[in-house]
């Protein structure tokens, strides 16, 4: 039985984070970020400030001889006006690389979203605590994951032995950029992203700069992964141009270059991979932009919709064809000059034949099992012998 008297307090601090690229100091503790301060002063879009604070592929990272951790947290819950609750987010923890035990806070802040309207209204709440006992008393290295979909400050770290940060294993950097597939959607869990089981299984360290609705060739983001020390870099590209309906060709494939560009002035050699779009069967022939179907909601039965039409094509509206098609196109382009950037059709990871296995919950976004599913084929694609990440495939 463990009392106050037996805790040593850890002060949270960014050497004992992994997969943030700032930390921020609040009022109750310290909130991760996935993009820096400037760049986030450069995009003023709620949804994004809203992805980048939940800190998917965010982990506390220590090395101890603890048998029982606790981690106070503030959590930010979603509330979808006329939707059932969403479950709590989930906090994976992990020793020696081993999944050790799963935890989650109720209490939190709260973020009520009427996506009729678009309307939010944020309450503050109480923060709660998650606790891990019966761990091993040896020397080992323990991470705890924090949500990959739920953002989170952290208030304090206690455990019953000291901590320092967890040393480097000399195990390189991949550097991811999708949207909220890449980000987690219906994931697991934190650790059961496709681009954290893609990384585990590839022995990788993972930052992933997957943002929900933000995958938008946006000039920052470049300039964040330019400035962002890794070995391995991928971008994933396509669908939230489509159902946000941002842009028409005649923009995409100079915006696509300029991206490019710019992520090469900080890493002009590092392994460079441009990943399609998944299947989507609502896009892939339909332009954006895309809208919920709230017919079901209260069921819990939220589906998308393209608003687009096909028709449109000709005028320059994107669908995910011609995606595919034209990053195929630049890629080969680019790559005559550029022997380390690479191209991966989004459909190897999930393509017509899974579809019809294991169809998308809501039309645009993959469940847990597809995640699973991903994360190993991308693995396979990237990580073993011959693989785009291997020295061969360098």
């Amino acid at each position: 039985m463990h009392t106050k008297d037996n805790w040593i307090t850890t002060p949270v601090t960014a050497d004992l984070l992994r997969g943030a690229l700032e930390v921020e100091r609040t009022e109750h503790g310290v909130l991760p970020h996935r993009l820096p301060a400037w760049a986030r002063a450069q995009c003023a879009d709620g949804r994004l400030a809203m992805a980048e604070s939940q800190p998917s592929g965010v982990r506390l990272a220590f090395r101890t001889r603890a048998t029982a951790v606790e981690l106070d947290t503030l959590p930010t819950k979603r509330v979808y006006v006329g939707a059932p609750p969403r479950p709590d987010g989930v906090y994976d923890l992990l020793v020696d690389g081993l999944p050790a035990g799963r935890a989650g806070v109720t209490d939190g802040n709260t973020l009520t979203i009427d996506m009729t309207t678009g309307a939010v209204d944020h309450r503050p709440g109480q923060p709660g605590t998650l606790r891990f006992t019966g761990l091993s008393a040896r020397d080992k290295d323990v991470e705890i994951w924090l949500p990959h979909d739920e953002t989170t400050e952290i208030l304090a770290l206690r455990t019953d032995a000291p901590v320092a940060p967890a040393p480097d294993r000399g195990r390189r950097v991949w550097l991811h950029h999708g949207s909220s597939i890449s980000q987690g959607s219906d994931a697991a869990g934190p650790t059961s992203t496709w681009p954290a089981l893609a990384a585990s299984l590839g022995g990788v360290e993972l930052l992933n700069l997957g943002l929900s609705g933000s995958a938008l060739l946006d000039p920052f983001t470049a300039r964040t992964l330019r400035d962002t020390p890794a070995d391995l870099i991928s971008v994933k590209i396509g669908i939230n141009l489509v159902n946000t309906d941002l842009m028409r060709l005649r923009a995409f494939a100079p915006a696509v270059h300029g991206f490019l560009d710019t992520v090469r002035e900080g890493h002009p050699t590092a392994p460079l991979l441009v990943v399609s779009p998944i299947l989507c069967p609502i896009h892939e022939d339909t332009p954006g932009p895309s809208a919920p179907d709230l017919t079901n909601i209260v069921d819990g039965r939220l589906r998308f919709v393209a608003l687009g039409d096909p028709a449109e094509r000709t005028g320059g509206k994107l669908t995910l064809r011609v995606i595919r098609d034209e990053l195929a196109r630049i890629v080969e382009q680019r790559s005559a000059e550029d022997p380390h950037l690479h191209h991966l059709d989004g459909r190897e990871l999930y393509g017509e034949a899974d579809c019809a296995e294991l169809p998308l919950p809501d039309d645009l976004h993959p469940d847990a099992v597809t995640h699973r599913r991903m994360g190993e084929r991308f693995a396979k694609c990237a990580f073993t012998a011959g693989g785009v990440f291997t020295d061969r495939g360098v």
